[in-house]
């Protein structure tokens, strides 16, 4: 392949900008590796916290999780990533908004369109790729929950402690923001994940269109398995429900999974059982009955916490992206 390998990111919350910052590093083209075109695909549902207040209070789309991909894809010395990341203190006023998103928002406003803020504040960080809103249309998660009732908004489905049965977006099926569909048609590899399922990774294929071309392209589709369960959002799921839930929601759009297939110390589990997260198993024989293909590899970050490492996960994507699988 001589030209740069094209690879799709769908995602949010802090899963996507994990994966697009192991890609940003290899995204240079160097001698006889030709870089990386990254596409970064946000969720746009995000109506708590900073994001969530400029929803409310301006009218504005959510800023955060594409403040976060365009910092990730900035470059390793850029003294504007933090000040992107920068949160005001206090109790009032600016107090919890990060300068990022106040600067995307402006921006938003200044220009009439919120495309060409991201693209201008993706200049200024010296991004090495683009981060694509899944739609600019102003969503809202709407959530039906294993008790047959129905939660709206990401941040009250968070708080409801319950398990998701199912999500939709309201309005329903918005429209794809302009050259989504195309780059996935493109592209040589979609990676799905890691991240919330429910509130960062299926909102995106959601979007009218996108379940469609994912079924279509030619491009081998991954989804990066979760190492824990979320707590109230995925109690108890395995791999196997993470992938059953895409295909229930989307249909059949996965061809692999790529699993960390290094265990966590225990120490680490223990920790994490206590807060009532848990590692998500991953049964081959299972995923290959449901028609995705296993693959297994060390994918943990060294440290106390229980982190995907990002040089890890880019590393495999690219070398399946190139092989095939």
């Amino acid at each position: 392949m001589d030209r740069p390998t094209r690879i799709v990111a769908i995602g949010g919350g802090t899963g996507l900008p994990m994966v697009l910052r192991g890609l940003a590093r290899r995204a240079t083209p160097k001698a006889r590796e030709p870089g990386i075109d990254i596409t970064a695909v946000v969720a746009m549902s995000d109506d708590g916290g900073s994001s969530g207040r400029l929803r409310r209070q301006h009218g504005a789309l959510p800023p955060g999780d594409i403040r976060n991909c365009l910092v990730a894809l900035a470059g390793g010395k850029n003294a504007l990533k933090d000040v992107f990341q920068f949160r005001f203190g206090g109790a009032r006023g600016l107090a919890g908004h990060a300068v990022g998103n106040l600067l995307i928002a402006a921006l938003a406003e200044l220009k009439g369109d919120f495309m060409e803020a991201v693209r201008m504040s993706g200049e200024l960080l010296g991004a090495r790729g683009h981060v694509l809103p899944s739609t600019l249309a102003s969503v809202q998660l709407v959530a039906q929950m294993h008790d047959d009732t129905e939660v709206v908004g990401e941040r009250n489905i968070c708080r409801a402690h319950g398990r998701v049965r199912r999500v939709t977006l309201s309005p329903r099926s918005p429209p794809p923001t302009e050259g989504l569909l195309e780059a996935i048609y493109t592209a040589d590899l979609i990676a799905i994940g890691p991240g919330s399922l429910y509130s960062s990774v299926l909102p995106n294929l959601l979007v009218d269109g996108v379940a469609q071309a994912l079924k279509e392209t030619r491009a081998l589709k991954v989804m990066v398995a979760n190492l824990m369960t979320q707590p109230g959002e995925t109690d108890g799921m395995s791999c196997l429900d993470h992938v059953q839930a895409v295909t229930d929601h989307v249909g059949p759009v996965l061809d692999a999974v790529l699993v960390n297939g290094t265990l966590p110390t225990e120490e680490a589990t223990r920790r994490y059982a206590r807060r009532g997260s848990f590692v998500v198993s991953a049964n081959p024989r299972d995923l290959i009955g449901a028609g995705v293909v296993p693959v297994h590899a060390d994918l943990l970050k060294a440290g106390s916490r229980i982190r995907h490492d990002s040089r890890k996960v880019a590393a495999c994507l690219l070398k399946m992206a190139r092989s095939g699988l």
